[in-house]
């Protein structure tokens, strides 16, 4: 004879309860990726958007081929080139965030708790402005009256072009997820007892093995759960190439967007999802391959 199902606790509510939050939760996060997945496998239509329902590989079979004058395909490397400057851009982005905030990280959580709480507002304090704005701000510091070329002619630089190139589009976003990266690492340290690096320095220890044998095996969680929170939305970045990059800088992102807009190609553009899609799933699964054989928990909470 079966049990009988245990009644919930005083105060606890019974799972049914969540059933509407999971399927709403999987209604619009699988239901897009189901639907992109299949417009890759379409046709496009010979005039206008949308898709064909009709079986196709051509979606990507355009993302390394071309045809020619006769209608042969030819190899082209024009959009591998965009996706091998995104990868460039978001490695780039994620190296230097990581860097940036490991100290910011490690400074917070030496001191005391009310500071703590008052830094961790401070850090919080960009969300509250939405990105258009502040990458808007960027564009207005970068431009040619600006406030970074007022400062080079103080030393007696002539005004440079610093604006719609990789380089201003790789600073903003540094600053967009720099953020990201010191609040899952100050997480990991916040509950960490300081102490040990005090008595490591005691014994005799170098600040590199401090850091490599105390600090390290305490903020590695962190770090990963940085990298995979700066890396993953770096690479499918929109905003800052098309307002900081001027439409010379071609990533992914706007690349996509190109093909849903002018180019009008559906199929492509799914198919271009979809990879990026594989792509991301497989450095995230290499991140957690690599946690789990360092026996680190990482999340992409923070």
């Amino acid at each position: 004879m079966a049990a009988a199902p245990r009644p919930p606790k005083p105060g606890q509510l019974s799972g049914w309860f969540a059933t509407p939050a999971i399927l709403l939760g999987l209604l619009f996060t699988l239901g897009p990726i189901v639907v992109i997945t299949a417009f890759s496998f379409m046709s496009q239509p010979p005039s206008g958007s949308g898709v064909v329902m009709e079986f196709s590989l051509a979606g990507y079979e355009h993302f390394l081929f071309q045809e020619d004058f006769y209608g042969n395909p030819v190899f082209d490397p024009r959009y591998l080139n965009a996706f091998g400057l995104s990868l460039w851009q978001a490695l780039a982005t994620t190296a230097i965030s990581v860097g940036l905030a490991f100290p910011v990280a490690i400074w917070m959580a030496t001191k005391p708790a009310r500071t703590q709480n008052i830094l961790v507002l401070l850090v919080t304090i960009p969300f509250w402005t939405n990105l258009l704005v502040r990458t808007y701000a960027w564009i207005l510091f970068f431009s040619g009256d600006g406030t970074a070329n007022t400062v080079l002619s103080w030393f007696g630089v002539a005004p440079q072009q610093l604006l719609y190139n990789p380089w201003a589009t790789l600073v903003s976003l540094v600053y967009t997820f720099v953020p990201f990266a010191i609040l899952p690492m100050y997480s990991a340290l916040a509950g960490f007892d300081f102490r040990l690096a005090e008595a490591a320095y005691d014994l005799g220890a170098k600040k590199a093995d401090v850091v490599r044998e105390v600090l390290w095996p305490a903020v590695s969680g962190g770090v990963l759960s940085a990298v995979a929170l700066c890396f993953v939305p770096a690479f499918g970045s929109y905003l800052q190439p098309v307002l900081l990059g001027g439409g010379k800088v071609l990533m992914v992102g706007n690349l996509i967007a190109d093909q849903y807009g002018s180019a009008r190609n559906w199929p492509f553009g799914a198919a271009l999802s979809v990879i990026i899609l594989a792509i991301t799933l497989l450095g995230a699964w290499a991140l957690l391959a690599w946690a789990k054989r360092s026996a680190q928990k990482v999340s992409l909470a923070i």
